[in-house]
């Protein structure tokens, strides 16, 4: 069973077929798709699936902050799985590839208090762009 899958059992989120095949379309590791392409992945496995019913799915996950909701450069939004695995992204700046990144240190920590303006800083989103091996 899938980490997302198990995360909504644990929830007890009520799990109908429609659900679980966006849960399985969304998992594993690097997984940013895009709204149409969790439909056309899901209709593969459950060709009844409505366009509508993904939308109000991952609207869902991500409301349950189960799923995160990506945006790279006004690019359509992509659900990433991995809600729960602190991490960045690194975004091909030619194909809106998008991969998961861990880099050391804690990001929170690295902004110096002269830097924060008084802000009581909870969440950091570091994205680091470039282009990928193909658009090379």
């Amino acid at each position: 069973m899938s980490d997302l899958l198990e995360r909504l059992r644990g929830r007890g989120w009520r799990m109908t077929s429609q659900r679980r095949v966006v849960a399985e379309v969304l998992d594993g590791d690097h997984v940013h798709l895009t709204a149409d392409e969790v439909h056309a992945r899901a209709t593969q496995r459950l060709p009844e699936i409505s366009r509508a019913t993904v939308y109000n799915t991952l609207g869902e996950l991500v409301s349950l902050g189960e799923v995160i909701e990506v945006s790279t450069d006004g690019r359509a939004k992509r659900y990433d799985p991995n809600a729960h695995r602190p991490h960045q992204h690194l975004v091909c700046s030619n194909c809106g590839t998008i991969r998961d990144v861990h880099p050391l240190g804690n990001p929170l920590a690295d902004l110096p208090a002269g830097e924060r303006f008084g802000f009581t800083v909870s969440a950091v989103e570091v994205t680091y762009r470039g282009l990928c091996p193909n658009c090379v």
